[in-house]
């Protein structure tokens, strides 16, 4: 009974973490083009017009090619929320700043 209970655990542990890997996985890709101007174990950065992006990289990042300053490539990337805070706007606080 123990084992049953013990492997069910699991079972409903697993299928909870593929919830959370699959919700990740269905956000929205961006793309960023442009020449590498920069590149270190954390990130890559590109020149895309006048703007200069930094593009977080990990372990976990596929790369195709050589990744080398000057050469130029297209960065497919997902917006993630690392963390948010709220604040509620309550009733008296729209009035107090409409005055």
């Amino acid at each position: 009974m123990k084992a049953l209970l013990s492997a069910l655990v699991v079972a409903y542990a697993l299928q909870v973490a593929s919830f959370s890997a699959l919700a990740a996985e269905s956000a929205k890709t961006y793309q960023v083009t442009g020449p590498i101007l920069e590149i270190t174990d954390k990130a890559i950065i590109v020149q895309k017009g006048d703007e200069r992006w930094e593009v977080a990289r990990d372990e976990k990042t596929h790369i195709d090619g050589e990744l080398k300053v000057g050469n130029k490539v297209t960065i497919h990337y997902r917006m993630i929320a690392v963390s948010v805070e709220t604040k509620s706007a309550g009733k008296g606080e729209s009035k107090k700043k409409a005055k």
